[in-house]
């Protein structure tokens, strides 16, 4: 089943008086329960299609259907309404609100959406046990360290049970070892039927997916499945 299917999307920005074309003619398709990964040097084209995948901006022209329904044309209130929830978002920098504990970090999707206030608590600690940081509910982001600030994210992407996880460089202010922990972390999430995007430069990254979509000049280059890899399993309350 497609979760995700663009069909001849180009992206053009104007730079003075010059056009400038971010993607040129990208189609593709994922299905409910891929692991995606998205490659591409620097002006590839990469981030821009991850903001469209992800909503955060729409095509100059093409197709994009998600679940069945017609994006391209939405307008700006349709699309926040689709990534509240729909989408799940997890960033390099973590976008965690300074003064609030993690359990109000991770209920903040669920607040926009109207959820009565037992409930997203309720849902808010589930899923950060799941995510390992049944003791550190109630720290802020200051007195965590980088992989649980980034669990704290990976939840909050969660707890609102979307269609996808689009995770734009999850590794990228993590050192290497607490980068493998967080990457054992997005395994056991597509391990229990999420479907997840990943946007990233490192190859070793990339190759945690069961798929890469290789991106340069704003075309798919290559996109090709991955041999089967055994990764070790990292307990989630490692970090």
């Amino acid at each position: 089943m497609n979760i995700i299917n663009i069909e001849h999307i180009a992206k053009v920005y104007q730079v003075g008086s010059e056009e400038v074309f971010a993607l040129r003619d990208v189609s593709l398709r994922i299905d409910k329960n891929e692991y995606v990964a998205i490659m591409g040097p620097s002006g590839s084209g990469k981030s821009t299609l991850m903001n469209i995948l992800g909503c955060l901006d729409t095509p100059t022209s093409g197709k994009y259907d998600f679940n069945n329904v017609s994006v391209s044309d939405m307008n700006d209130n349709q699309l926040a309404a689709i990534r509240n929830k729909e989408i799940g978002f997890v960033f390099q920098t973590f976008n965690l609100l300074a003064r609030s504990d993690a359990l109000h970090n991770v209920e903040l999707p669920l607040i926009y959406a109207g959820i009565s206030y037992s409930e997203r608590r309720e849902r808010a600690e589930q899923t950060l046990v799941e995510v390992g940081l049944k003791d550190r509910m109630h720290h802020k982001p200051n007195e965590l360290s980088g992989g649980q600030r980034q669990r704290v994210a990976v939840a909050r992407a969660l707890v609102t049970k979307p269609s996808i996880i689009l995770a734009d460089e999850p590794t990228g202010n993590l050192d290497s070892k607490t980068g493998e922990e967080i990457m054992g972390l997005f395994t056991e999430i597509h391990d229990k039927g999420n479907t997840i995007i990943l946007v990233t430069h490192e190859e070793y990254i990339a190759e945690h997916a069961a798929r890469i979509i290789r991106l340069r000049d704003g075309l798919i280059e290559k996109d090709e499945k991955v041999l089967s890899r055994q990764f070790p399993k990292v307990k989630a309350a490692g970090i």
